[in-house]
């Protein structure tokens, strides 16, 4: 039972969503760098795609972060 006790304080859910929002903050800087090389044409790419697949993957960090941290409140 003690083992239980112990696990509980640990909640790894604030770690988590700790970790979700520094991914989705990575992100965002990703997508400015996209914008950067775009906008500056040092090289030549095509960054549609990859802002489509970055945007899509911010949105659904930010979901998770929201939800976990809706989800934490409502456990306490």
């Amino acid at each position: 039972m003690q083992i239980f006790k112990k696990l509980k304080l640990l909640n790894p859910k604030p770690d988590f969503i700790a970790k979700m929002s520094i991914a989705s903050k990575e992100a965002r800087e990703t997508k400015y760098w996209l914008y950067l090389i775009q906008k500056s044409q040092i090289i030549e790419i095509d960054v549609n795609d990859l802002t489509e697949k970055i945007y899509a993957l911010i949105n659904l960090l930010t979901k998770i972060v929201k939800t976990s941290q809706e989800n934490l409140r409502s456990a306490k």
